[in-house]
């Protein structure tokens, strides 16, 4: 070493930056015992996990403009930027800016992540294995995490899922059909997914767990909180035998806005959406089309034309929505090859087995007090030997009788076991047992 020239001069350590960066973040600084530079969470193995977990609490779920700057910058940069400690984003105001270091004053991620794992749940990130991958279809408006309670592996339930949503003041059908559709597909093996709210979607959550089946709850507020509180109970027993998640951190609490933004992830995280009942801002019908636009089944149950709560799914299913009806209908849109619905008939009839040519005569006897072989055969436009053959093929099925000779169509049996009064006329519906 040449002791004539000159050191370099060490640019000072930036140690007080290190600290509110991590500061930013709730965790403490560590020192290194060799003097080094400190040691925070934007250091650390973790570093993506709780940044992405302090975003969830500095901005609002669904904000594709930090879904962006996470892209550019990473998780970790967006932190610092709107905290203070590091660049701003490209493009965030003033007032944002201002908000977010509001709301920065108490951050602690780590803090968020130990309460969350205090209930058994946890924080699911982008890259995890148990992400479900059909969320970044989303593009910049996925979720930045979800917090998850609930034992079940999040990516193989919604494999298999279906959503099923509707008004919050539904009417006894709509909660009926919402039951029998939740309890339906989870005997076929679905995973029912809704927003744990009143009306269909609480009807939809009792009817696959009745049916000992699987149900998610994506709620609008942290995965502690029972919202709504009429609920409780029901979330609970979604958390024992399902799974409850939410964007927003633990004690995060619902807002109008906040609802609609989380239909989104009930439409991503499903194979297809459908909606019972539903009034014409319902955002039901968001969620279905915002499924529609992710390529999703979207389907709707009809209802009366006079109810308001039928309309906005009468107005979906003129857009292209399917009709279903039940859950095997469902299954079929949303399932795989051979999942077919079974085929639909009306009952069949002791007249629908009969022969074409007997069924010519049937309906060429007349009503009433009939008429003789002659005037059948001429209706019937057969000879007077086959129109005899099958009159008497007709008397043994119990559709006529003969009287001298004449023929007459069979009265009905009566369901009630009173006689047929004389003179009745006969039944549209004729003959046969």
């Amino acid at each position: 070493m040449d002791r004539g020239r000159p050191r370099r001069a060490r640019p000072p350590r930036r140690r007080g930056r290190q600290l509110r960066a991590g500061a930013a973040y709730g965790c403490p600084s560590r020192h290194r015992s060799d003097g080094g530079p400190a040691v925070t969470a934007l250091t650390c193995a973790s570093e993506e996990r709780l940044a992405r977990a302090a975003l969830t609490r500095l901005t609002e779920p669904g904000d594709e403009r930090v879904g962006r700057w996470v892209r550019e910058m990473g998780a970790a940069g967006v932190v610092r930027g709107l905290t203070g400690a590091g660049p701003a984003p490209k493009g965030a105001s003033r007032e944002r800016l201002a908000g977010c270091r509001q709301r920065a004053t108490t951050l602690d991620p780590r803090g968020d992540l130990d309460a969350v794992a205090g209930l058994g749940g946890r924080f699911v990130c982008p890259g995890d294995r148990e992400w479900p991958g059909q969320l970044d279809d989303l593009g910049d408006a996925r979720p930045l995490g979800l917090w998850v309670r609930g034992g079940a592996d999040l990516r193989l339930w919604a494999l298999r899922s279906v959503a099923v949503v509707g008004a919050r003041a539904c009417t006894d059908y709509g909660s009926h059909v919402a039951s029998l559709l939740g309890s339906g597909l989870a005997r076929r093996g679905w995973v029912v997914v809704s927003g744990a709210a009143y009306g269909v979607d609480g009807a939809a959550h009792r009817g696959a767990l009745a049916a000992g089946g699987a149900t998610v709850a994506v709620l609008a507020c942290g995965v502690d909180v029972p919202y709504p509180r009429g609920h409780a109970d029901l979330l609970d027993r979604i958390v024992e035998r399902g799974l409850v998640l939410a964007e927003l951190p633990p004690g995060g609490h619902p807002t109008r806005s906040r609802f609609v933004l989380r239909n989104r992830v009930i439409a991503a995280l499903t194979r297809g959406t459908v909606v019972v009942e539903a009034e014409y801002r319902s955002g039901s019908l968001v969620t279905a089309r915002r499924a529609r636009r992710l390529g999703r089944q979207t389907m709707g149950i009809p209802g009366p034309v006079t109810s308001g709560l039928s309309a906005g799914v009468h107005e979906l299913l003129r857009e292209d929505a399917a009709l279903v009806t039940d859950a095997d209908e469902v299954a079929e849109l949303v399932g795989g090859i051979g999942d077919l619905a079974p085929e639909r008939h009306g009952p069949v009839v002791a007249r629908d087995l009969l022969a074409p040519a007997a069924a010519v005569v049937l309906e060429a006897v007349p009503g009433g007090s009939g008429g003789d072989a002659e005037l059948i055969a001429r209706n019937a436009g057969l000879s007077r030997d086959q129109t005899i053959a099958r009159l008497y093929e007709l008397k043994s099925l119990g559709f006529v009788e003969r009287h001298d000779d004449h023929w007459k169509l069979a009265a009905p049996p009566s369901t009630s076991g009173t006689p047929t009064p004389p003179g009745r006329r006969p039944s549209v519906r004729r003959g046969g047992s």
